[in-house]
């Protein structure tokens, strides 16, 4: 456990009710998923209960109990995307992945997910890695997009 992380994240906000999910941010960024002995050290020392941390953990997509990879690899999947091809893009990324929708690579570089819509209909097929747009994607695209995250 990284009690120095913890501590200094925990510095920065004040204990007061609705800091928990800042916090929790935090940490997901830090680690790329909230670690359980990392949840359970801010639980003991802000004096919430941890079923309260799961609770907000659980409900919210944006945090992952599992490790993510370092690269979060999203195919957008919205009905624009699907008719232009998508299915076909989400299908060779997960060829060259090795993994299916969900999952995360061996070395956590990747972690492959799918989304409904990216707001982002003129480039479709896309795909987002991290916060990086990526329009108009053919399958040889692929591993040009992912070489660069490697």
């Amino acid at each position: 456990m990284d009690i120095e992380k913890i501590n200094s994240i925990l510095s920065k906000y004040p204990e007061e009710k609705g800091t928990l999910i800042g916090i929790l941010h935090e940490v997901q960024n830090h680690f790329h998923y909230l670690p359980e002995e990392e949840l359970k050290y801010i639980a003991k020392k802000r004096n919430i209960p941890i079923s309260q941390i799961y609770s907000i953990a659980t409900f919210y997509n944006r945090f992952s109990l599992k490790p993510k990879g370092k690269n979060v690899v999203c195919v957008c999947l919205g009905t624009a995307c699907h008719v232009k091809g998508a299915p076909k893009i989400m299908e060779e990324i997960k060829r060259r992945l090795g993994i299916n929708v969900g999952e995360t690579t061996d070395d956590l570089n990747f972690t492959l997910e799918e989304v409904r819509c990216i707001g982002a209909c003129s480039l479709a097929p896309a795909v987002v890695v991290n916060e990086d747009t990526h329009g108009k994607v053919t399958p040889k695209d692929i591993d040009k997009i992912l070489d660069r995250y490697r």
